[in-house]
């Protein structure tokens, strides 16, 4: 168990101790604002450090306030990856369209941010990590909530009892799992499986991607620099999740390498190094759809509550707003059962609107017949002859972040 930080700046008055499990995007910007307000907070995370690297994340509308207001908004676009071309093959390799990235992320050129995941969630630990207490290379086992707080046992060993713990651990929430039930109650399955690894960027790609399809399977290579490797992404349709590959990974392998068994373009390359790769991603794309955020003294916050799958490409600019609303609403109210309400009143509807962004890119990425496949093309040609867009899509910008006022 490491332990980071100790010291907390905010006013002492407030002083509620609060667990936060999951130190990625939502977990580090939830802890940065609940410590100005003064809550004593604990960030618990399973990982044995901040993960660096990963997939490029977008931070726009809404998400680009918060993080204006943290302060790391330089930072973030010092490491801006500046995507220039998304260019579009058909089946057999030939060229279907080559578009500015914007034409169909929504995204605005100039203003909207894309960085590793990794540069994000670091510049969010450095702007909490003095202030605050991170327990890495942890997790909860057991929660138990009472009239006076909530008892935890960490996996680590070792029990303590918080007022408020705040479920900020993705997808496959733990947390959620222990104070909501299974996930199966609130997975919402879109039809697709993907696995995504890295590389060796021997094909040339520099700040761009490039996307092979044919009608329900995809192969995606994505160079996000000019450096020696890149993203590899080959994604499926399938009517069921296979439940079955979850745990094992010689399973995912077995599986994608049938599905893209035949395909040309460099799939066959993609295949030979997905068999050696040591940084294997296997999931579907879901969004977890929740009637409710929280349940007595538990909350959740970003992926956990209200994932809306990487089609959207909101999954952290929602985290990060969902922080910045969740930790107002507690500490402008004065108890966290008034909290708690206010932040769901005052954020679901954003999150809605972004969650129904869905429709707007599957299509467009993943066409799953040969016939929306053509639309798809059809369109996409068009789009290589237009401007890039000068305005991001409303449902992005959809939230005006409050000015919290703190009771008397």
């Amino acid at each position: 168990m490491t332990r980071v930080g100790t010291l907390v700046n905010g006013p002492a008055a407030r002083g509620r101790s609060v667990l936060i499990s999951g130190a990625s995007i939502a977990g580090p910007a939830l802890a940065y604002w609940l410590n100005r307000y003064g809550f004593v907070v604990t960030v618990v995370e399973k990982a044995g450090t901040v993960r660096d690297g990963g997939y490029p994340i977008d931070v726009r509308g809404t998400a680009l306030d918060v993080v204006r207001r943290m302060g790391i908004l330089p930072r973030l676009r010092d490491a801006h990856i500046d995507l220039r071309r998304l260019t579009f093959l058909d089946e057999d390799g030939s060229e279907v369209a080559s578009v500015d990235p914007h034409a169909v992320t929504g995204g605005v050129a100039g203003r909207d941010l894309e960085v590793r995941r990794g540069a994000l969630a670091g510049a969010l630990h450095e702007a909490v990590r003095d202030d605050v207490e991170f327990l890495f290379d942890d997790s909860i086992d057991t929660l138990d909530q009472h009239r006076h707080g909530v008892d935890i046992t960490f996996r680590g060993g070792g029990s303590r009892t918080f007022d408020l713990v705040l479920g900020a651990d993705g997808l496959h929430s733990h947390t959620r799992a222990l104070v909501f039930g299974p996930e199966e109650g609130f997975h919402r399955y879109l039809g697709y499986c993907f696995a995504g690894f890295t590389l060796r960027n021997t094909f040339g790609l520099v700040r761009e991607t490039t996307m092979w399809n044919a009608p329900g399977r995809a192969a995606v290579l994505y160079a996000v620099g000019d450096d020696d490797d890149v993203h590899g992404i080959l994604n499926f349709a399938r009517t069921e999740p296979p439940f079955d590959a979850f745990r094992d990974p010689e399973a995912q392998r077995d599986l994608v390498a049938e599905v893209f068994d035949g395909a040309g373009w460099e799939v066959p390359a993609m295949l030979a190094a997905l068999r050696d790769t040591d940084d294997l991603f296997f999931d579907v794309i879901s969004q977890i759809r929740m009637p409710r955020w929280s349940s007595g003294r538990v909350a959740l916050v970003g992926d956990a509550a209200y994932a809306p799958s990487f089609l959207t490409g909101q999954g952290s600019s929602l985290a990060l707003a969902g922080a910045y609303m969740l930790a107002g609403s507690l500490a402008a109210e004065h108890d966290h059962t008034t909290g708690f309400a206010a932040y769901e009143r005052d954020t679901r509807a954003f999150v809605t609107l972004n969650q129904e962004q869905v429709g707007k890119g599957d299509a467009t990425l993943f066409p799953t017949t040969a016939r929306a496949l053509e639309q798809r093309n059809t369109m996409l040609r068009s789009l290589g002859s237009m401007p890039p867009p000068a305005e991001g899509r409303p449902a992005h910008g959809a939230l005006v972040l409050p000015e919290f006022r703190l009771p008397g």
